[in-house]
């Protein structure tokens, strides 16, 4: 057990402070400004890793947890976190990226822009099964199924059948992926090891397909998809597609996109472009759209979501290579728009994208570490970052997603 002065916020969820012997340890339950008494976790040379378990001193900010599974369920980091803290020590994370790992002494960040909703704004979440049937979350810091009868994170269409959902040991289901749509329409999406589905029933309206770990699907109930819709517009999103989990942070996001664009472009390249929630809205300002995603899924939605839109092409295939041949084929857009995911852009990639010599890169990104690196890969190829704005896609969580303008010198 140690006692510390925790200093600053660092990026997952902790705190830092220093021990006795000068080494950076990382503290889950705190706050910067607290004494805490620490238990620590793991050990390595140069840092470690605690929980606070007794806090000495505590910061204004600290507010007592609201949910009862808070410490011990992996999901939230912040619950005990002030909301205007919470945002204060996003932007704070995401400056101290850009400085630490971009190279940027005094990186252009603004500040963390609120979610719309603090709870429940989100319109997926993804359960495990328990050995006793019941679903649960991923415990902290561990694999381990924590069972649970509520979340309030999740959406209230979701909250309501979280407490009825049983799955038989024997099935194989290893993920349980719970949606709701417009018109709180319901869609269970269930993952398992067995090639077929094994036997389905509900109590309550929903869709409901089954993968199995080869790809193959299987619709159990209803249809396969649900409909979305951000920003004045509806999207069609497959159970196995990506899609915003915060729509009220999603069109925000959206609209800051597309006012730093200019209003008028040439050609546009959008990289990881999924069912074309940006697409849809890029497409009515540029003479050519062109859009690459590999998820088929995703794909399957973009020409729906898309359909009869004539200046707009779109490429199923790895962005390394789909990148790499619209370079070699001389395409020189005007701005490309990137929204990766947590590992950022491959080197093939930004590679690619430095032969077509775009004016604007607009990078939308979930991963500050990430995005500071590619930036800073960026920088060194003539361009400099001229703002990022995080955006609090993920309230009472450690996640933060984040805009960042990039223009050619």
């Amino acid at each position: 057990m140690h006692t510390i002065k925790l200093d600053l916020w660092a990026y997952g969820g902790e705190a830092m402070g220093r021990l006795e012997d000068g080494r950076a340890v990382f503290v889950r339950g705190g706050i910067p400004g607290e004494r805490v008494r620490v238990r620590l976790t793991e050990e390595k040379a140069h840092f470690a890793r605690g929980v606070a378990v007794e806090v000495l001193e505590a910061a204004p900010s600290r507010l007592a947890p609201r949910c009862p599974y808070y410490g011990l369920c992996g999901g939230c980091h912040y619950q005990h976190v002030a909301y205007s803290a919470q945002l204060q020590a996003k932007t704070e994370i995401v400056r101290s990226q850009f400085q630490r790992i971009g190279g940027i002494a005094e990186p252009p960040v603004g500040e963390c822009v609120p979610s719309p909703k603090q709870w429940g704004y989100r319109n997926h979440i993804q359960l495990h099964p328990t050995p006793e049937g019941k679903v649960g979350f991923r415990s902290a810091g561990s694999h381990a199924v924590l069972p649970v009868e509520d979340c309030l994170l999740a959406a209230e269409p979701l909250r309501a059948v979280i407490p009825g959902l049983e799955i038989d040991p024997q099935s194989g289901i290893t993920r349980v992926h719970l949606r709701v749509g417009a018109n709180d329409e319901l869609m269970l999406w269930l993952r398992g090891e067995t090639d077929v589905p094994p036997a389905f029933a509900v109590d309550f309206p929903t869709s409901a397909v089954y993968t199995n770990p080869w790809g193959e699907s299987f619709l159990l109930s209803g249809r396969r998809y649900l409909v979305m819709e951000v920003g004045g517009r509806a999207f069609r999103v497959s159970a196995e597609s990506f899609f915003q989990v915060n729509l009220g942070v999603a069109e925000l996001l959206l609209e800051a996109l597309l006012g730093a664009l200019p209003p008028r472009m040439g050609s546009v390249l959008e990289v990881y472009s999924g069912v074309g929630l940006f697409s849809a809205a890029l497409a009515e300002r540029t003479a050519e759209l062109v859009a690459v995603e590999s998820s088929w899924s995703a794909c399957a939605d973009f020409e729906v979501n898309l359909g009869g839109v004539d200046n707009v092409s779109l490429y199923e295939a790895p962005a390394e290579q789909a990148v790499a041949y619209l370079a070699e084929q001389g395409f020189a857009p005007e701005v490309v728009v990137l929204d990766p995911p947590r590992s950022g852009l491959e080197k093939e990639v930004l590679d690619a994208l430095m032969k077509m010599k775009p004016e604007v890169i607009a990078y939308v990104s979930c991963d500050p570490a990430t995005l500071a690196r590619d930036v800073k890969r960026v920088a060194r190829r003539g361009y400099r970052l001229a703002f990022a704005t995080p955006f609090d896609m993920f309230p009472q969580t450690y996640h933060i997603e984040t805009l960042a303008i990039l223009k050619k010198e």
